[in-house]
């Protein structure tokens, strides 16, 4: 659900390698303005930026962005979330989370992006769930998702798609005020907690013939380009 359809991408060439640290960068920093600046102290933290250093941020950049986000640096740029709802081709509903300085700036620039074969302003949350996602993995396959999940306080479990031989993958899904708590339970228990997020998943997913499916990849991948945006979730399974 919701990003899975960019799992398949995650090896990134170099191009676009500056357009993931900056990304990783913000995360990094609304992690911090969220909660604490110490990653032994914000769960969500510690999880983004493992995840940065595992795509080879530099040490330089993740303290920056923690100071940033922290509010301990003299720079003062207010960042701002921003949501656009719509549809992309073939009526499969899409919300688009930016993170952005300029409102002003990045709402014509998704106009832009929707326009021909997207529909944007259509209203279309109330297709989705709005909760805690969190994503791990933990040593040892054929390990009880269903119990690592009661445990945890989670309120559903679903097994990841991809995982390492010889481990257990599973995505929980949580109440969004039990979000850090269920990412601290788990990282206590030894999961490997790779994804910690407010997030969407579709209440009926639109599954599509591959020929439209790579259409609708194709515009997501597009907008996903855009650097101001934070999160996509859509229908398509």
């Amino acid at each position: 659900m919701g990003r899975q359809w960019l799992q398949k991408n995650r090896e990134i060439n170099a191009a676009k390698r500056g357009k993931l640290f900056s990304k990783l960068a913000r995360e990094i920093s609304i992690a911090a303005k969220a909660g604490l600046p110490d990653p032994a102290m914000n769960a969500r933290l510690a999880v983004t930026v493992e995840a940065a250093r595992k795509a080879s941020v530099p040490n330089d950049v993740i303290a920056r962005a923690i100071k940033k986000g922290a509010g301990l640096l003299d720079e003062k740029i207010e960042m701002q979330l921003v949501t656009f709802e719509g549809f992309a081709p073939h009526k499969v509903a899409v919300i688009v989370e930016c993170m952005t300085d300029n409102q002003k700036r990045t709402a014509p620039e998704m106009r832009a992006l929707f326009a021909g074969k997207g529909q944007l302003g259509a209203k279309v949350s109330f297709l989705f769930h709005h909760l805690g996602i969190v994503e791990a993995t933990h040593d040892g396959a054929g390990l009880d998702i269903e119990a690592a999940a009661i445990e945890s306080g989670a309120q559903d479990v679903e097994p990841l798609e991809s995982v390492p031989e010889g481990q257990a993958g599973a995505r929980f899904f949580t109440d969004r005020a039990d979000l850090d708590a269920v990412t601290k339970n788990l990282r206590d228990a030894g999961w490997s907690v790779t994804l910690s997020e407010m997030g969407y998943t579709a209440k009926d997913p639109v599954e599509l013939p591959d020929a439209q499916r790579r259409e609708v990849e194709e515009f997501l991948e597009a907008i996903d380009d855009q650097d101001d945006v934070h999160r996509i979730y859509t229908a398509l399974t």
